[in-house]
């Protein structure tokens, strides 16, 4: 017998994301996600192992929406506007699966397995959210403002799912702040190792 066909994984990851946006997430089962996208659970399988899979696989996808945005022309700006940018380009991939999003997060945010499984690649993502904006992410310093960018990002994020508005102000408001009080902090940190330099 031949082997079944594989089906798109864009297709049973739009699924999946349909059905967050429905209900609760943690609810949902992968034989729910093969029945919204019409296919059997064995093809699921052969594309997605688990959830976590399809949720990793999404995050690749938003990723690569916000690295073909990349305008190497915009090296020059501030620090600041070129993680803005960076960031609003990742909100805006978002913008269509808000719903899916907000159940997700309320139910990663209560299952510490699920949060510590999504860490890793929530770092991977703000890592090369950095090398967008031209920012090394490689290194001590690199790790630091990696996990400095992932913390500005999930406030983002809390604010963004209450944000009814058409053009996102209060989502940009905060955003604008949240990296503004980073720029500020890493200014005085660096003036305090230029007055208190490490001892040799």
């Amino acid at each position: 017998m031949a082997a079944a066909r594989k089906p798109n994984p864009d297709r049973l990851i739009n699924a999946a994301m349909a059905l967050a946006a429905e209900g609760r997430w943690r609810a949902i089962s992968l034989a729910d996600i093969a029945a919204e996208a019409k296919v059997s659970l064995a093809q699921l399988h052969a594309v997605f192992s688990s959830k976590g899979a399809i949720l990793r696989a999404f995050s690749d996808k938003i990723d690569a929406v916000v690295l073909d945005g990349t305008d190497d022309d915009s090296h020059d700006e501030p620090i600041n506007d070129r993680l803005l940018d960076v960031l609003v380009r990742r909100l805006e991939a978002l913008q269509d699966y808000k719903p899916a999003m907000g159940s997700i997060l309320r139910d990663t945010v209560t299952d510490p397995a699920a949060a510590l499984c999504g860490g890793p690649r929530l770092l991977r993502s703000m890592a090369w959210s950095l090398e967008a904006a031209g920012i090394g992410s490689s290194g001590l310093r690199g790790r630091i403002r990696t996990k400095g960018l992932v913390a500005i990002y999930l406030s983002t994020l809390c604010v963004w799912l209450r944000d009814d508005s058409d053009d996102l102000g209060p989502t940009l408001a905060h955003l604008d702040r949240a990296l503004t009080r980073a720029e500020r902090l890493a200014m005085t940190l660096a003036l305090a190792r230029k007055v208190n330099p490490d001892p040799e």
